[in-house]
């Protein structure tokens, strides 16, 4: 295991594409020195949900996580996501990343429990397997409540008991569990990470005593993310307030009322297009880009917020 503790602002995130749909190594490269250019930056991951994973094939997760921890220098640790429906293609993955130079793994849910659900023996083996056969520290990522993969109280427990596991990314979407969870952990396992992954509402989550923010979001404002957990750290919960409020037509305009979703990573890379964050908003199929009255929306919450046009910029 390695000796990162997974505090502060931790971005997921957002690859940058060719106009034919190929990774673009410079253009992440260049992000990458970006985002460690903000102070509170303190850890990067690669195959999240806004790095859209699931339109990336195993050699290129690899490769994203290749570029990003050998632009990073071990200035920071560079963390993987793991999102595979079986045992054995889970750990290939955490070797294929190992090899590729990552310290971590952020480690999602086989997707066949969002359907079917899951005993907590199946967790349990699924990340002792992951964390025995390779030397990554584990991220566990917490689904939605409503979800049938999210975690019970009672595994997140004996996951804190593992060695292994020296995060938690909660995303349950419900406070109440929300504040039961951090506080099973944090009894449990007082020296582990907990950040919340709650990009839609970040003040109300980062409140609860937890350690930093594993976010999308953070790949597009890491200055106001940062700058929001300095002052929660702080107990400066007025200018918390003051910095939240700042961030929230932006997060209306990416996220609407909703979660994270395809399309608001969508929204979002074309949001750091505008921002000058990204040199395109690329995506790739079957996710879009935003067009009309959703496009202009962007455009007037980007240039709102004072952020750099990518024309005024040029």
């Amino acid at each position: 295991m390695n000796e990162w503790d997974y505090k502060g602002i931790l971005p997921a995130l957002q690859v940058p594409f060719h106009e034919d749909e190929s990774i673009d190594e410079s253009a992440l490269r260049q992000f990458v020195d970006w985002l460690l250019t903000h102070k509170g930056i303190t850890g990067l991951v690669t195959n999240g949900h806004t790095g859209e994973v699931f339109a990336l094939d195993k050699n290129e997760r690899a490769e994203v996580t290749r570029v990003v921890a050998d632009q990073a220098r071990g200035r920071v640790p560079t963390v993987s996501g793991i999102c595979c429906e079986g045992i054995n293609e889970a750990v290939e993955h955490a070797h294929a990343f190992e090899e590729a130079g990552a310290s971590g793994a952020l480690v999602m849910p086989p997707h066949m429990w969002l359907r079917f659900g899951m005993r907590q023996e199946y967790v349990l083996r699924y990340f002792e397997a992951i964390g025995a056969k390779s030397k990554l520290d584990l991220i566990v990522h917490i689904y939605p409540s409503w979800t049938r993969a999210s975690y019970a109280t009672e595994t997140l427990v004996a996951l804190a008991k593992m060695p292994f596991v020296k995060a938690f990314k909660i995303g349950t979407r419900d406070m109440s569990k929300y504040a039961r969870d951090v506080k099973a952990i944090r009894e449990t396992a007082p020296e582990k990470s907990i950040l919340t992954c709650h990009d839609e509402y970040l003040l109300p989550t980062m409140v609860q005593g937890v350690d930093g923010a594993l976010v999308g979001f953070a790949s597009f404002i890491p200055e106001m993310i940062t700058e929001l957990f300095a002052a929660v750290k702080a107990n400066d919960l007025t200018r918390a307030a003051v910095i939240q409020e700042r961030i929230n037509p932006l997060k209306e305009a990416v996220y609407g009322l909703g979660e994270p979703t395809g399309d608001a990573h969508a929204r979002m890379k074309t949001a750091m297009r505008l921002a000058g964050r990204f040199p395109n908003d690329n995506v790739r199929a079957p996710t879009s880009k935003p067009e009309g009255q959703e496009l202009a929306r962007i455009e007037a919450a980007v240039a709102n917020a004072g952020l750099v046009m990518r024309e005024a910029a040029e």
